[in-house]
């Protein structure tokens, strides 16, 4: 394979991408919505994240290519998790990263990364919180989140369930929210013109490594997440709804994989090629 193809094959790998757009949001984050953040964090909670997985990809002799789906996992971390000090941005990034490699079943990751270390990071210290209002809803927003997430779904071809995620949670809040209490739907545009729901349905729940490997799977499985969001935040008040459903509903995946069996998710990379040795004897 020449030099130049090799360059090609491996641009076509959708993590680019993800970094790319990811990269983009937390740029408009700090720049144009003026958050009030310590720079300091974002340097713990990437570099973190970056050292954890290469120390486990030498651990299991593992590529090291894989360290693009380490600098998402970490940005994905920088853009929905709020803390007080850097040691919590460590203990998220290095809990996200080491989970990947240590909580396992049949070679796949049993908790999203990013979701396993905001919610240990909630749950085991006073200093870490998610703040679905940092984004507004602005519409130009919504438009560039909503394009970048579908640029990166078409390519991993996991677009339905971010589809079935958002049309089922829709159809649950319409019923309760405008059926049944009556509201005015600007309430629905509100909830869903939110940049922390929109992350979180575009990229994170559609992570190909911890959803179910066959789309028929899928489908019932985002309906799953949509209605365990719904309840939470209606009949509990949980704020951070959608980040304790996935938890809750992901190790589920093991049982939609057993159910419908097919081959898994496996990132684009430069195929080898080899060359047929010439016959001396000629």
């Amino acid at each position: 394979m020449e030099k130049s193809d090799k360059i090609i094959t491996e641009l076509k790998d959708p993590r680019y991408f993800q970094i790319l757009f990811l990269g983009s949001f937390l740029t408009y984050g700090l720049l144009y919505l003026g958050w009030q953040v310590n720079w300091l964090n974002y340097v713990a909670v990437i570099s973190t994240a970056l050292i954890t997985q290469l120390v486990f990809c030498a651990i299991y002799k593992q590529p090291f290519a894989a360290i693009k789906s380490a600098l998402i996992t970490s940005m994905g971390l920088s853009l929905l998790l709020k803390a007080s000090a850097p040691w919590v941005f460590m203990l998220a990034a290095f809990v996200a990263i080491a989970a990947k490699f240590l909580i396992r079943f049949n070679g796949k990751h049993l908790f999203n990364p990013a979701n396993i270390g905001i919610v240990v990071c909630l749950v085991f210290t006073n200093q870490a919180w998610v703040s679905p209002g940092q984004w507004g809803s602005e519409v130009l927003l919504v438009f560039f989140m909503g394009v970048a997430g579908l640029t990166v779904l078409l390519r991993i071809n996991r677009l339905e369930t971010t589809l079935v995620f958002l049309t089922s949670l829709l159809l649950f809040q319409y019923l309760r929210s405008i059926a049944y209490l009556g509201w005015d739907i600007s309430v629905l545009w509100h909830k869903f013109s939110s940049g922390t729901l929109l992350l979180f349905a575009f990229f994170m729940i559609t992570d190909p490594m911890t959803i179910p490997n066959h789309r028929k799977a899928r489908i019932p499985w985002a309906v799953i997440v949509a209605f365990a969001t719904f309840i939470l935040s209606q009949w509990f008040y949980v704020y951070t709804a959608a980040i304790w459903a996935l938890f809750i509903v992901t190790p589920l995946t093991v049982l939609f994989d057993h159910w419908l069996k097919y081959k898994k998710f496996e990132w684009q990379l430069p195929k080898p090629t080899f060359q047929v040795a010439s016959n001396p004897n000629k």
